[in-house]
């Protein structure tokens, strides 16, 4: 995916002084994904209900990078631990009710338009789905890894036309980006519903067949 070769570029380049100097510090993975968490979900809860988007934006932005050290500075000190790849899921669910929670307020307080606080919700609501269908579906042995909304995705499609958006006075791009978000994270609930189903399919036709072998 194009955007795995952007994280690459982050992880191993451009954040790699900050990835070694938090290691030299001694702080934890763990810490900056809280530290992250806090700050983006801190971001999007203050200034998009205020109507700063293209601010808020900007500090999203700077915590949201805390996705890419955490993981990257734990592998670096061997932790192959689950707790810290349950905290950062867990947390990013947080974070992202927080972007989206705060664009509902936004479209609730300042613009006052119903139809977008409806398609915000929608996004939120299905954009969680979306993460509990693939860890679901993992946790009971399937490969769920599919659909056209990723997080990444989400998150790209939520942010740059929220910061091009207000900052150019041109509603248009955020609203087709809240669009893009909840249809597409629709469409990837429902992709990855079928592609578990298929393999469900699958395995209940192999455990019969064995199943009349063995007789």
């Amino acid at each position: 995916m194009l955007l795995d070769r952007f994280k690459s570029f982050w992880q191993n380049v451009a954040l790699a002084p900050f990835i070694n100097l938090f290691i030299k510090l001694g702080i934890s993975p763990d810490a900056v994904t809280v530290v992250g968490t806090v700050g983006a979900s801190a971001g999007a809860l203050i200034f998009f209900p205020q109507g700063m988007l293209w601010q808020g934006v900007l500090v999203i932005t700077a915590f949201i990078f805390s996705d890419l050290i955490d993981g990257a500075m734990a592998r670096k000190l061997g932790r192959t631990g689950t707790f810290g790849a349950f905290l950062d899921s867990t947390l990013d669910r947080i974070a992202d009710a927080a972007l989206f929670g705060g664009m509902a307020l936004f479209f609730a307080w300042q613009a006052e338009d119903r139809l977008y606080l409806v398609v915000t919700l929608v996004a939120l609501a299905m954009g969680s789905v979306t993460s509990y269908a693939r860890a679901k579906g993992e946790q009971l042995g399937y490969n769920a890894k599919t659909g056209l909304a990723e997080r990444p995705d989400r998150l790209v499609a939520l942010l740059i036309p929220a910061f091009f958006g207000d900052l150019l006075d041109l509603p248009v791009l955020y609203e087709i980006g809240l669009w893009f978000v909840a249809v597409a994270s629709t469409v990837t609930v429902i992709q990855r519903i079928l592609l578990v189903r298929k393999q469900a399919v699958a395995r209940a036709h192999d455990d019969a067949a064995a199943t009349t072998t063995d007789t």
